[in-house]
C-alpha cells in the first residue's frame, strides 16, 4: 500500500511539473504565431482561460479520475462539471464579449452529459443509445463549429473543443466509468514505437494512393525549428489527443464490446472519415477516403496495447508530415 501511494504522489508530481513546462511551451507558441495580435489584447486573461482548460484535459491523463470517482454525493458528482463554464468567463469579461446565453449553455452541456450517465447509466460497456446521444452531444459542436461565438477569434477555435473534451473525460471515466479507454499521459516506449510504426505503414499506402487521386502534392521546405516543434505540440494538444479520445477511446472502444475488434475498428474508421466530408463543402470525397484509411491505422495502433498515447502518436505525425511537405 505505502509503494502504490508512493507511485501516486510521484505520478501526480510528474503531471504537476510536465503541466508547469506545457504552459511555458504554450506560451512561446503563442508568441511565436502572435495570437495577442491576431486575438486583438487581452493575452493574459486569455491565456489563463487556456490553461483553466488544459487542467482538466491534462491531469486525467494522470490520474484525475481516480480522485473524482471519489466524490460520493449525487448532486455534487453532476453539478461538478458546470465550473467548466468558468475558463469562458475568464476569457470573455475582460473583453466584454460575455454572452449570458453561453454562460448558461456551456454548464448545461457538461451538466446534462454528467446527468445522462448518472440516472440513466448503461448496463455494459457496449455502445448504447445514451452512449450515440453523448457522443452526439459532444461531437456535433466540433464538427459543425455550433460554439464558434463562445472564443470568437482567430486560433482560438479549440477552446470549445478542449471544453467539451473535459466534459466528455468527466462523464466517461468518472460518471459512467468506462474501461479501456487508454487516456494516459505517463509515456511508454512501445507508445512512440507502434505510433511511428503505424505511421510507416500507412505512408507506405497513403503517399500512392494520394498523389493519383490528385489529393497531395509535394513541395519542398525546410520549417524552422520553431516551426516544426509548434506544428508538433499544436497537433498533438489541439487535434490528436481529442480526436483519438472520441473515435478510439470512446466509440471503437464500445463498439468493440458490441460488434468485436475487428467491425469495431472498421465501422470507427468509416465514421472517422465522414467525420472529413466538409473539409471543404459540399463532400470532399478524397478526404473521407485518406481519413478512413488512416483511421484504420489509428485505430491499430491504439488497439495494440488500448493506449491513445500510441494512435496520437501516428496522428501527429501523419498531420504534420502532411502540413509541412504535402498540403
Amino acid at each position: 500500500m505505502r509503494i502504490r501511494e508512493r507511485l501516486r504522489s510521484l505520478r501526480w508530481g510528474a503531471g504537476v511539473c510536465s503541466f508547469a513546462l506545457l504552459l511555458i511551451a504554450f506560451w512561446f507558441a503563442a508568441q511565436h504565431f502572435s495570437i495577442e495580435q491576431r486575438i486583438g489584447g487581452h493575452l493574459p486573461s486569455t491565456f489563463a482561460a487556456f490553461a483553466l482548460l488544459l487542467a482538466p484535459y491534462w491531469f486525467f491523463g494522470f490520474g484525475l479520475a481516480e480522485a473524482l470517482c471519489g466524490v460520493r454525493h449525487r448532486a455534487l458528482r453532476v453539478l461538478l462539471p458546470g465550473t467548466l463554464v468558468i475558463p469562458y468567463i475568464v476569457f470573455s469579461l475582460p473583453r466584454g464579449e460575455f454572452r449570458a446565453a453561453y454562460g448558461l449553455l456551456l454548464p448545461a452541456i457538461c451538466i446534462a452529459l454528467a446527468c445522462l450517465f448518472e440516472f440513466l447509466r448503461p448496463k455494459c460497456e457496449a455502445i448504447s443509445w445514451q452512449d450515440v446521444v453523448a457522443l452526439c452531444v459532444i461531437g456535433f459542436p466540433v464538427e459543425f463549429r455550433l460554439l464558434s461565438g463562445t472564443f470568437p477569434h482567430a486560433g482560438l477555435s479549440a477552446f470549445s473543443k478542449f471544453l467539451l473534451v473535459d466534459a466528455a473525460l468527466y462523464s466517461y471515466l468518472v460518471v459512467r466509468r468506462l474501461d479501456g479507454v487508454g487516456y494516459d499521459f505517463v509515456p511508454r516506449i512501445r507508445d512512440l514505437a507502434i505510433g511511428v510504426r503505424n505511421w510507416a505503414l500507412y505512408a507506405c499506402i497513403a503517399l500512392p494512393l494520394g498523389f493519383l487521386l490528385h489529393f497531395i502534392a509535394f513541395y519542398r521546405r525546410v520549417p524552422s525549428a520553431g516551426t516544426a516543434t509548434s506544428a508538433l505540440l499544436v497537433t498533438f494538444f489541439f487535434v490528436s489527443i481529442p480526436e483519438e479520445l472520441f473515435f478510439r477511446g470512446l466509440l471503437q472502444n464500445m463498439l468493440e464490446a458490441r460488434y468485436g475488434s475487428r467491425r469495431a475498428l472498421i465501422i470507427a474508421s468509416i465514421i472517422f472519415g465522414l467525420s472529413h466530408f466538409n473539409k471543404p463543402l459540399p463532400f470532399n470525397w478524397r478526404y473521407v477516403l485518406m481519413a478512413t484509411v488512416a483511421g484504420i491505422f489509428y485505430g491499430w495502433a491504439w488497439r495494440d496495447r488500448r493506449r491513445l498515447l500510441s494512435s496520437a502518436t501516428t496522428h501527429t505525425l501523419v498531420d504534420v508530415v502532411w502540413s509541412l511537405w504535402f498540403r
